[in-house]
C-alpha cells in the first residue's frame, strides 16, 4: 500500500501544545492546511486494504471524520451516518459523553438501528476517549461494529480501545511527535 503523499504531507505538519497534550495539526485531521484531493484518494485506497467494507453504513463522528466518510461513501457506494455534536430530540436519539486529550463534549448518535452492520472511520485516534465511548454506546444500541479504521494512530489510544472494548482499531500510519519534524511510519 502506497501512503507517500499521506506520510510526506504530515512531515511538515505543526505540534501546537493545548496544556499537556501536543495537538497535531494536519490536513486530513483538521483540514489546515487545505485537503489535497491526492492525499485523500491514497487514504481511502489505504482504508479499502485494510477495511472489513461488507457494510450496511459506514459511520463517522462530527467533523474531521466526514471527509473521509464521504470519499469512502462515494468509492463504495455504501451509506453513511455522522455522530453529531448536536442535540436532534430524534426518536431513539443515543447520548454519547465524551472525553479526549483536550476536551469535554457530547454527541449524539441517531437513525442506527440494532443489528446494521457497520465501518467506523476517523481521522485520528489519540487518547482514545472518544472512540470508546462510540464504541460503547454502539454496543449498547445493539449494532454491529464489522471494522474499526483510523487513519492516524497518536498515542495510547488503540491499546487502550483494546483494553476498554474489546475491539482492535487499524491505523494506516503511526505518528509521533518530537523536537523536530513529527517521525510517521506507515502500519500496512
Amino acid at each position: 500500500m502506497d501512503l507517500t503523499k499521506l506520510i510526506e504531507s504530515m512531515r511538515d505538519a505543526p505540534i501546537v501544545p493545548k496544556g499537556d497534550y501536543n495537538y497535531y495539526v494536519f490536513s486530513i485531521t483538521d483540514g489546515v492546511p487545505a485537503i489535497e484531493v491526492d492525499v485523500l484518494e491514497e487514504v481511502i485506497d489505504g482504508i479499502m486494504g485494510i477495511a472489513d467494507t461488507d457494510v450496511d453504513r459506514i459511520v463517522t463522528m462530527e467533523a474531521m471524520g466526514i471527509p473521509i466518510a464521504t470519499a469512502l461513501a462515494l468509492r463504495t457506494g455504501i451509506p453513511f451516518s455522522i455522530i453529531r455534536k448536536r442535540a436532534y430530540g430524534l426518536e431513539n436519539e443515543c447520548i454519547v459523553e465524551q472525553e479526549t486529550g483536550y476536551s469535554q463534549n457530547t454527541m449524539y448518535i441517531n437513525c442506527l438501528e440494532p443489528g446494521l452492520r457497520v465501518l467506523l472511520v476517523d481521522d485520528i485516534i489519540s487518547t482514545g476517549g472518544t472512540l470508546i465511548a462510540v464504541l460503547k454506546a454502539l454496543r449498547h444500541m445493539e449494532v454491529d461494529i464489522a471494522d474499526v479504521v483510523m487513519v492516524v494512530d497518536k498515542g495510547d489510544g488503540a491499546s487502550r480501545v483494546l483494553q476498554e472494548t474489546g475491539f482492535k482499531v487499524k491505523s494506516l500510519v503511526r505518528v509521533e511527535p518530537t523536537d523536530g519534524a513529527p517521525r510517521v511510519e506507515p502500519l500496512h
